[in-house]
């Protein structure tokens, strides 16, 4: 067997015991439809989806369109956003991504990689965020929590989010790439956390290669 095949042997079994672990996982933002899912997105960034969920229902109430948000008032803006932490950056960053949607795509969130990234705070993450979770395509969206558990478990190391995601895509079976990114941010919250790693209650620890397991 080469060790690619290996490699995706032993992701096999990481994903499905992640997806035992955590059957009902799916995206922890209160949204409905692109536009509400794409806004609360880039209001998660350095901030809680508990404390983004807070926020968005009469942020959603307030401004139900594209255009409400690309004509919104500033100030108003940002008064209802502003316990997501960087609100400024977050008002600024949301009305011109808004604009932009209006002026380029009708007032309605486009559903490709080449399209979204352009867009005003609109990263890679938060286009795979978007990709996957609003229009059901196979992306694996990378955050904190996955790249520290493909790099620490050894399934997809990489030096950075790009490539880790490149790897994951490669190994992740295509049955599993819808869900995969929820299973791993569950288990990096939760259990592989960055500073005290649940070693000993973890599920896939006799899968995993981290050297200094807390076991």
């Amino acid at each position: 067997m080469t060790a690619v095949n290996s490699l995706k042997n032993r992701a096999r079994r990481i994903v499905r015991d992640l997806a035992g672990l955590y059957p009902e996982a799916s995206c922890a933002l209160v949204y409905d439809g692109p536009l509400q899912l794409l806004v609360a997105t880039i209001l998660s960034a350095q901030c809680t989806d508990v404390r983004v969920n807070l926020v968005t229902p009469a942020l959603f109430a307030r401004y139900a369109a594209a255009a409400a948000f690309a004509n919104a008032d500033r100030a108003e803006l940002e008064r209802l956003i502003q316990s997501t932490g960087f609100f400024r950056n977050k008002a600024r960053n949301i009305q011109l991504c808004c604009q932009q949607i209006v002026a380029r795509h009708g007032g309605q969130v486009p559903s490709t990689m080449e399209e979204l990234t352009p867009l005003a705070g609109v990263g890679r993450k938060t286009a795979n965020v978007m990709l996957n979770t609003a229009f059901g395509q196979p992306t694996i969206a990378v955050d904190t929590h996955i790249f520290r558990i493909s790099n620490r478990i050894g399934l997809a190391p990489g030096k950075t989010v790009e490539e880790v995601e490149k790897k994951l895509l490669k190994v992740v079976p295509d049955e599993f790439k819808l869900d995969a990114h929820h299973w791993l941010i569950l288990h990096g919250r939760y259990v592989c956390q960055a500073r005290k790693p649940q070693c000993s209650e973890c599920i896939i620890r006799d899968l995993c290669e981290f050297k200094q397991k807390t076991v």
